[in-house]
């Protein structure tokens, strides 16, 4: 036998297991599994990235933070969270667009009073990479689509609970018109008597004629009001409707804009109240459109771009004369208006996403729009008539459905978020956590 080629196979096998050893720390050092969540894994490093963010946060509040292996549990279960809601955009093919993105990153540097050039210097300067300050926005303005998708679907908001709200004092008050009032008060003492009354009452009629003669209402109100805001002209400012005193809410329903009461009586003495502005209330004609459309989403097989090359071709079909019915009963994954042909019947204001009402505005009638995105997937949509309407008590009544879907969306967002969070298969790896806790500690 081979002493010396014995002697170079035993080294051999000596470096390559102390290599491989060697590599596999290094492999564990450098990141580890602290969770498992369903078919995926949260890392390591994303924890302590994580971590990081949130020990400086709390630094700049002034705060004290929890104990390390508290402050560890948590974040981690925000990162389970959002890794099993992430998954489930992917799966329902939410894809977040690089015009998308770039627009939501616009936003946040208008926001934050930068220019795009200075909004990059400042993450650079923060000691992140742009790359990843994308994708950390990528990532939530997909949990913001999946989050909406799914809780918005769960809220219902039955009829007696719209009226209830209405007929509350604060469903009046959020309804009625906003008005900019301005007042002249004349005081009537207690011990007045009818004399004096009359009196008092005489001068705030000579006083509105001077104001519906020309004389600026503000310097009369200078000049005359007993009232607090008399310095200010007399100015109310904007109130809603509902929030004046009881005696003025009569008198300024009845008023145009620009005009001023008759002297109306409180216990206080005799008001003049002037009406500048009014918003909201009133007869309010609304643009109606009645259009149809067809949806076709991304999935795991068909990415964006083969999804607007289909919708393209369909479009082409329709402008060369085939039934656009027929071709969203076949195509159309909008499993609600398909059988109908893609048919939404008539739009009010509020009922569509921004983006939906967007082209419903801006097509001609009879055009078929090019594909466009919205968060349930992409569309071609055609505008087949337009009408305008009073809308005034459904506008009231969608603007409190709206409020008070939003109360109730917090409350029901956590729920969900629970249901998720008990269906998903979780295990999160005690030493590798424990690790992760003293390292973010140190």
């Amino acid at each position: 036998m081979d002493l010396k080629k014995t002697c170079n196979t035993a080294l051999l096998v000596v470096l390559l297991t102390t290599f491989s050893s060697v590599a596999s720390a290094q492999l564990e050092i450098l990141d580890r599994v602290v969770a498992v969540v369903d078919e995926d894994v949260v890392l390591e490093s994303e924890l302590q990235r994580r971590l990081a963010t949130v020990y400086a946060q709390i630094q700049q509040s002034g705060t004290q933070p929890p104990p390390q292996d508290v402050l560890t549990e948590q974040v981690l279960e925000r990162l389970i969270s959002e890794r099993l809601q992430l998954n489930m955009g992917y799966k329902a093919g939410i894809r977040i667009t690089d015009a998308e993105l770039n627009d939501a990153m616009a936003r946040i540097a208008a926001g934050n009073q930068l220019t795009m050039e200075q909004y990059i210097e400042q993450v650079h300067a923060s000691g992140s990479t742009l790359s990843t300050v994308r994708e950390e926005i990528r990532d939530e303005m997909t949990l913001m689509r999946v989050q909406q998708g799914q809780v918005m679907r769960r809220i219902r908001i039955s009829e007696q609970e719209l009226d209830n709200f209405l007929n509350s004092e604060e469903g009046r008050v959020m309804t009625s018109p906003d008005v900019n009032t301005g007042q002249i008060l004349l005081p009537v003492p207690s011990s007045a008597s009818n004399e004096q009354v009359n009196e008092i009452l005489k001068r705030a009629q000579g006083l509105l004629e001077q104001a519906r003669g020309g004389a600026d209402f503000r310097q009369l109100a200078i000049a005359n009001s007993a009232d607090q805001t008399a310095l200010q002209g007399g100015d109310l400012g904007w109130r809603k409707t509902a929030e004046l005193p009881s005696i003025f809410i009569d008198a300024v329903e009845k008023l145009k804009a620009g005009e001023i009461s008759e002297p109306v009586r409180s216990n206080a003495g005799y008001h003049l109240i002037k009406l500048y502005e009014r918003r909201g209330g009133g007869e309010q004609l609304i643009e109606q459109h009645f259009a149809r459309h067809i949806l076709i989403k991304p999935n795991e097989i068909r990415d964006e771009a083969t999804v607007v090359d289909q919708l393209n071709a369909l479009r082409d079909r329709i402008k060369g004369g085939e039934d656009f019915a027929l071709l969203a009963k076949e195509y159309s994954e909008d499993t609600g208006s398909a059988l109908n042909g893609g048919e939404l019947g008539w739009s009010t204001p509020g009922m569509f996403v921004p983006e939906f009402e967007q082209t419903m505005g801006s097509i001609e009638l009879n055009e078929v729009s090019a594909p466009f995105r919205s968060q349930f997937g992409w569309h071609i949509l055609q505008v087949t008539d337009r009408r305008k309407q009073d809308f005034s008590e459904n506008i009231t009544r969608n603007r409190a459905q709206n409020m008070l879907r939003q109360r109730k969306y917090e409350e029901e967002l956590q729920v969900w978020l629970q249901e998720i969070r008990d269906e998903a298969f979780v295990e999160i790896k005690g030493a590798e956590l424990g690790a992760a806790a003293e390292s973010a500690g140190s």
